[in-house]
């Protein structure tokens, strides 16, 4: 995946607002939550972190391409980083960036969720 494809993919999903920050990432968040974040790496590709359940956490991060997300992982939050698409292809990652989009949308209180439209008033 390309950072024009992350981005377009991202800017696709309803109320996702965009920032670039920590050293040039391309991050996405939804209510003022980061559910993605791309580049920010030593990764020759583009690589793209992402939240996940710890199920898909503790099954995906010792698969080639992907490590535990630097300073969010050792902080014991469930996210990934892939690195290359040798075990997570895009259309994979693709899925995971909506489940982190919809993992992070949960966690906003029910006033913010109201407030963006994400659920009935």
């Amino acid at each position: 995946m390309t950072s024009e494809e992350y981005d377009a993919f991202c800017a696709a999903l309803p109320y996702a607002a965009h920032i670039v920050q920590w050293g040039d990432a391309s991050v996405w968040k939804v209510g003022g939550k980061v559910f993605a974040i791309g580049g920010w790496s030593d990764s020759p590709e583009f690589a793209v972190t992402f939240k996940c359940s710890e199920t898909s956490f503790a099954i995906l991060k010792d698969l080639p391409g992907i490590r535990p997300a630097p300073y969010l992982a050792s902080r014991g939050l469930s996210w990934l980083q892939r690195t290359d698409d040798r075990s997570l292809a895009d259309e994979e990652l693709k899925g995971y960036l909506r489940r982190s989009y919809t993992l992070v949308a949960a966690a906003l209180t029910r006033k913010a969720r109201r407030e963006l439209g994400l659920e009935p008033s």
